[in-house]
């Protein structure tokens, strides 16, 4: 497991999944799922569906989200917990 990862997992909510950490967010009404891959130092956003919606298709399956589309305070949230996971916090906001 990578150093960063490591250290991510003791910031809340956060958990391993081989090179990867996740987290999942709730706020204002839409749900996150936010992934680190440390191996290449990026990190991404994915829409959650809201549990027990599973109407359709595109409300049961999560669906990437474009960075500017992002609240500010969970990239925020994300900088500071790369930070104290000693991981770059620029990974927030490189481009995949």
């Amino acid at each position: 497991m990578h150093d960063s990862i490591a250290a991510l997992v003791e910031q809340e909510g956060w958990r391993a999944e081989g090179d990867a950490a996740r987290v999942h967010y709730d706020g204002g009404g839409d749900r996150f799922a936010v992934e680190f891959y440390a191996s290449v130092e990026r990190v991404l956003y994915w829409t959650v569906p809201a549990a027990g919606n599973e109407d359709s298709a595109t409300t049961a399956t999560a669906a990437p989200v474009p960075r500017d589309d992002v609240p500010d305070p969970l990239r925020r949230r994300i900088r500071e917990d790369l930070v104290a996971a000693g991981a770059d916090p620029d990974a927030e906001r490189r481009g995949v």
